[in-house]
């Protein structure tokens, strides 16, 4: 570790934040069931607890067989199924490095030293840690989202967004960066509603994003100017056909494979909205920009 890396860190409601990757090495343990399990049950070295469709990821950047297997005998519905051992870097698939989408720079925050002589600038900085939650902005649907965030931004007065499915956070983050007045960062999952807010804290934009644990069923008629939804095809043509959904002026949806498209195309083009703009990549991925009629 370098002098400058040692040196990251930003006092964060009188407690000290490491600005560092999360750790060298993961020691991840694949748990049938649902562990719902505290971070402070397993200690410091406790990363966290990913849930989803009745399984457990739990994460730990030291061994925590001891604590895992003590936890199996206090629950013994819950079953381990295998255990993993990686590398930071090859759990996101690769080094997360700087990079640009459209006229954003993103940034992981151990990649640019925050001191107080060295504030974020005004310009479409983001900083962006994702944990060991996906979602580092590369893949294509999320790109698109920003391109056309910004664009709707500079073109239209969004001043309130609802963001469904934040995964870490980014699209919130770029939407507050942009001047959004609030934006309500709406996640199912736990670890990535606490990576979202642990986003928006180094970006220090408490005063615009809420990150809340929710299922974006239950938050639809919330009143926001933009919604974005890049999320799953089966929660996606549900919410489309909410009257919440109706009352956006605007909506971005995206995460959608070809055939999953032309289904959510068809239920748009049954309700009172246009579809302003068609995003495909690769022949792959599908990206919806469109406004209430």
């Amino acid at each position: 570790m370098t002098e400058t890396q040692s040196s990251i860190t930003r006092q964060t409601g009188g407690k000290g934040e490491s600005l560092l990757p999360p750790c060298d090495d993961l020691y991840i343990y694949y748990v049938q069931g649902c562990a719902g399990v505290c971070d402070k049950a397993f200690g410091r070295d406790f990363i966290g607890n990913w849930e989803e469709d009745g399984f457990s990821f739990l994460f730990f950047s030291k061994p925590g067989h001891d604590r895992v297997q003590h936890l199996l005998e206090r629950r013994p519905e819950l079953t381990l199924l295998d255990q993993f051992r990686m590398t930071y870097e090859e759990w996101q698939g690769g080094k997360f490095s700087p990079f640009q989408a459209g006229g954003f720079s993103i940034s992981p925050p151990w990649e640019r030293p925050l001191h107080p002589q060295f504030p974020l600038s005004e310009k479409m900085e983001l900083l962006l840690d994702p944990g060991v939650v996906f979602g580092t902005g590369t893949h294509p649907t999320t790109h698109d989202c920003l391109d056309l965030l910004e664009r709707i931004c500079q073109e239209e007065d969004i001043r309130s967004v609802i963001d469904l499915g934040t995964g870490t956070g980014l699209l919130a983050l770029a939407a507050a960066r942009l001047g959004c007045e609030k934006t309500l960062a709406l996640d199912f999952n736990f670890l990535a509603v606490k990576t979202t807010k642990r986003n928006i804290r180094i970006n220090q934009m408490e005063d615009r994003i809420l990150a809340i644990q929710g299922r974006a069923e239950d938050f639809m008629d919330c009143h926001a100017d933009l919604m974005i939804a890049n999320i799953h095809y089966d929660v996606m043509r549900q919410l489309i056909e909410t009257e919440g959904f109706l009352r956006k002026k605007w909506f971005i949806l995206s995460g959608l494979l070809r055939s999953e498209a032309r289904d959510i195309e068809w239920k748009l083009s049954q309700q009172a909205v246009k579809i302003v703009e068609k995003r495909e990549r690769g022949g792959v991925w599908h990206t919806f920009f469109g406004e209430r009629c």
